[in-house]
């Protein structure tokens, strides 16, 4: 797991679950069983795995430039924004069971 430095304020924290799970389910509601299961089993490719293990030792290290810990907070933003809808599709495919 990529470690976050807890400093980094996102708008997808655990304080403010409802609104991204009420902005996201019907999004998931228009996936197919197909498409829902390509979602949960989503996973960055080995580019954008390498940048992110970079960013995170230097973030680790307190070595991130302006730049690099903007381009790091997108990444994190990114990969909980999916990891919602992930977990929406996962629900998803269980439900259809």
């Amino acid at each position: 797991m990529t470690p976050f430095d807890e400093t980094m304020e996102s708008p997808f924290s655990p304080s403010h679950p409802s609104i991204l799970d009420h902005l996201l389910a019907p999004v998931v509601q228009c996936l197919t069983p197909d498409a829902a299961c390509k979602l949960v089993n989503l996973k960055a490719d080995a580019v954008v795995q390498a940048r992110l293990e970079e960013l995170a030792d230097k973030c680790a290290e307190g070595q991130l430039s302006s730049d690099e810990q903007l381009e790091y907070a997108t990444y994190v933003h990114a990969i909980e924004f999916i990891g919602v809808l992930q977990a929406h599709a996962c629900c998803m495919l269980g439900g259809a069971s």
